[in-house]
């Protein structure tokens, strides 16, 4: 058995850390602005409660364990509108009680105990969600925090690893649109990730659950590459949300799609250490994948907060404005991103995260450091306040 001490390899989890930090502080503004965690606040579309009760009489039984039809058949329908790929809703998809479900336990389900008779590696961005390191602490696989700055493109370059770790990674985790700068991997990215992980023997795990949550052009999918360049479905999971998409964190509905090798070893996992989504709630799911109004409509709330971040803060150096996301990774003058989000607190009512929260020491340091984390989340009036007291505190 292996030893639980490896659990303490992970540091404190961000959202304690902070309210550590700030302690019992008091706000510099009778308006306090909260700018710290990506909570939707948009309200999720008004049919669900409609199709729960139509359902409800799904609440006197055990739920599918690998998702109803009729919400297998709405995840494919929509892959298919949205990417144009083809996924059979029977032996490629798997419905999840959240994507958290999914990046932890995929992990259990496909990493392997020694990768070319070592211990595996599993390589994420840095920074990066924190599940993705307790997935890799969880199976004994070594985590490696690959970082990613301005200088890749916010974006892990993978492709820079000394060749004898990546022959002994067995799993890479990305997210795109990224958490928390908001970059976008590229048709180009996701084929040359794909065609290392077939020359080093590595399956790639895709969060891509901030993709409906765009300015101007849909990010580009793993599974558009993966249909493009021809690549194996069994070497990407990719995963999906109804939490940001429709403002539904509550429903925790998601879903994991891969080939049907990887998804029946999940399946089988899951037969075991499932929490199956309650029959009435994937009904509601079905509903919600298949309508795209309201998510144009919460595409543009959130679309008229990035123009007023580009209006306040766009001018100031070395602050870019994502296009896709609903976070602001912003650079702090004199580069300590605590002792910033301490006196913007302070100073200002507003409350950021500090960007070392959500990543780990390297070598080279810690690429969150001198950033702080801002989420849009709250109505347009709170955001537009709370980005004008941000900008007097970021302005050198």
């Amino acid at each position: 058995m292996k030893s639980p001490k490896r659990f303490s390899e992970l540091p404190e989890y961000a959202f304690p850390r902070l309210r550590r930090l700030l302690g019992d502080r008091a706000p510099g503004s009778n308006a306090p602005v909260e700018m710290t965690i990506g909570d939707p606040r948009h309200d999720p579309p008004a049919f669900v409660a409609e199709v729960i009760a139509e359902h409800a009489e799904g609440f006197r039984g055990y739920p599918p364990n690998d998702g109803a039809p009729e919400l297998l058949t709405a995840c494919a329908d929509w892959l298919h509108r949205r990417y144009g790929y083809a996924a059979d809703p029977a032996t490629d998809i798997l419905v999840l009680n959240g994507t958290r479900e999914g990046l932890y336990n995929t992990t259990m389900a496909l990493c392997p105990e020694q990768k070319n008779g070592q211990t595996p590696a599993i390589l994420t961005p840095n920074p990066f969600y924190q599940v993705y390191a307790v997935a890799a602490l969880s199976v004994g696989a070594e985590p490696v925090y690959v970082n990613a700055t301005a200088a890749t493109g916010h974006l892990p370059d993978f492709g820079a690893l000394d060749p004898g770790l990546l022959d002994r990674t067995a799993e890479v985790y990305i997210c795109s649109p990224a958490n928390p700068q908001g970059a976008v991997a590229s048709m180009g990215y996701w084929s040359d990730l794909l065609a290392l992980a077939e020359k080093h023997d590595f399956k790639i795990l895709a969060d891509e659950c901030y993709a409906e949550i765009y300015r101007d052009t849909p990010p580009t999918g793993i599974l558009e590459a993966v249909r493009a360049t021809g690549a194996d479905p069994e070497r990407v999971v990719a995963f999906h949300s109804l939490s940001k998409r429709s403002n539904l964190a509550g429903l925790r509905s998601g879903f994991a799609v891969s080939g049907p090798g990887n998804i029946a070893l999940m399946k089988q996992l899951r037969n075991y250490s499932g929490a199956p989504l309650p029959l009435p709630l994937q009904m509601a799911a079905a509903a919600v994948w298949a309508d795209e109004a309201h998510v144009e409509e919460n595409r543009a709330l959130y679309r008229a907060k990035f123009d007023a971040a580009e209006r306040i803060l766009g001018d100031l150096p070395g602050v870019e404005i994502p296009e896709a996301g609903f976070f602001l990774w912003l650079p702090v003058p004199g580069g300590d991103g605590e002792a910033a989000a301490l006196r913007l607190w302070e100073e200002a009512g507003v409350k950021v995260l500090p960007g070392a929260y959500l990543a780990r020491d390297t070598a080279d340091g810690n690429p969150g450091t001198p950033f702080v984390r801002a989420a849009l989340v709250a109505p347009l009036d709170q955001v537009e306040a709370g980005l004008t007291r941000l900008r007097a505190h970021l302005t050198p």
